[in-house]
């Protein structure tokens, strides 16, 4: 087994009461979560900035940019992940996202975006079966950006169009969608049999029962997965209320953060690491295995490569069935 110093994240929303997607974010407050990140063994990761209007977007890339750019965190911040403003507002597919801030899909905006953050977005997640999505999504892939389809409710001819526009990921695959769905088919089912996609999970055990995170780990097998922790700005807090991203959510005892009033989970209060150790503790894959769903995968999905990346608290050990720093 290879050894690295910590475990790549591609969605990480905050750490320890910073909200990336605040309209109130500094410099400051960025460095701490930063550093608290890869003190926790997320050696590397993609700041996520979810649906949010248009002054954050705004204000909020370019400061992302910057502070991500400097010496200190250079080799840790790999980019930018935008998820929206471009998906679904139907509710239970909008998730913990404001259906106000929802905007249809538009190259002309995406571009500015772009602009706004100065070249460091990393990877876009938008709804595949929203009018305008394959504009979009071949505009990101010519930029240079890794397109995954989430907060979606799509179908496999969706899919089939996204692929051919160079769509190739699902964001956090089982969520982001309705607490009901049609037995079959459904987006759970096509994205799982849809072989040109790298599913994206949450393996936090909350976000997805062991049966079902068993059951894509297998249908996807570990070339074709990537664990994300889906962090939110409360993660490393202690349990408590908390406004989160919009939401006032509980974050119980156990872990789980959710929003009772909307019935829906509010990103994590996981780290990498401990997404990770939940997947060990099914017995589906080798350690081996492990470190390419939490660290090789994630690079190539977004055309890193490991000597980029910057050093982390490590060495990391796999003992007794879990990783440990």
């Amino acid at each position: 087994m290879r050894t690295i110093t910590g475990f790549i994240d591609l969605q990480v929303n905050g750490f320890g009461g910073v909200d990336f997607s605040s309209p109130s974010l500094t410099e400051e407050a960025l460095a701490l979560a930063f550093r608290a990140l890869v003190s926790r063994g997320t050696v590397a990761f993609l700041p996520t900035v979810i649906t949010s209007p248009l002054d954050v977007y705004r204000r909020n890339l370019p400061l992302i940019a910057r502070v991500g750019r400097s010496d200190e965190f250079r080799g840790h911040v790999l980019g930018i992940h935008l998820e929206g403003p471009f998906i679904s507002a139907e509710p239970g597919a909008v998730g913990a996202h404001d259906p106000r801030y929802v905007i249809a899909p538009d190259v002309a905006l995406f571009l500015r975006l772009l602009d706004w953050a100065d070249g460091t977005v990393k990877m876009l997640t938008l709804a595949a079966e929203i009018p305008g999505a394959e504009s979009v999504a071949a505009a990101a892939v010519s930029a240079g950006l890794t397109v995954s389809i989430g907060h979606s409710l799509f179908d496999t001819t969706d899919l089939k169009r996204m692929s051919s526009a160079g769509a190739c990921a699902l964001t956090h695959l089982g969520n982001g969608l309705p607490n009901l769905l049609p037995r079959h088919p459904n987006p759970i089912w096509d994205g799982l049999a849809d072989d040109a996609f790298t599913a994206m999970v949450i393996s936090d055990g909350h976000h997805l029962p062991a049966s079902t995170l068993k059951t894509i780990a297998r249908a996807k097998g570990a070339e074709r997965l990537v664990v994300v922790s889906d962090a939110s700005p409360v993660a490393g807090l202690p349990p408590g209320e908390y406004q989160v991203m919009g939401n006032q959510a509980v974050l119980e005892p156990s872990g789980r953060l959710h929003n009772p009033e909307k019935q829906c989970l509010v990103g994590s209060s996981a780290t990498m690491l401990e997404c990770v150790n939940f997947l060990a503790s099914l017995g589906v894959f080798t350690p081996a295995e492990l470190l390419a769903v939490g660290y090789h995968n994630p690079l190539r999905l977004i055309g890193c490569a490991a000597n980029e990346i910057g050093a982390g608290p490590g060495p990391m050990t796999f003992e007794s069935g879990a990783f440990r720093l």
